[in-house]
């Protein structure tokens, strides 16, 4: 196995990653964001307050794009594995 074939498999690894993971992500982000800007201007410092919006945030970003995330995935997997004989030799 090469260097570059290495290098190769790491990038699309990582390009996975930052692919699934970027969707709950920037959702957090998002309403993280908004609930920080509703207590700066409410003046309300109650650290929990942003738990429940995030965590419904994130369930139903996992439902709309878990379907997609899962393709993505399987996708990767069944590449990695079929590409193991060109590995090796």
């Amino acid at each position: 196995m090469t260097p570059e074939t290495i290098m190769t498999v790491g990038r699309q690894t990582l390009e996975v990653t930052v692919l699934l993971a970027a969707p709950p992500l920037l959702a957090a982000l998002v309403v993280g964001l908004v609930i920080s800007l509703f207590q700066a201007a409410t003046q309300i410092n109650e650290m929990t307050l942003s738990f429940i919006p995030k965590l419904l945030a994130l369930m139903a970003v996992m439902l709309i794009a878990g379907h997609w995330m899962l393709i993505h995935l399987i996708d990767y997997t069944r590449r990695l594995y079929e590409s193991i004989p060109t590995l090796i030799g």
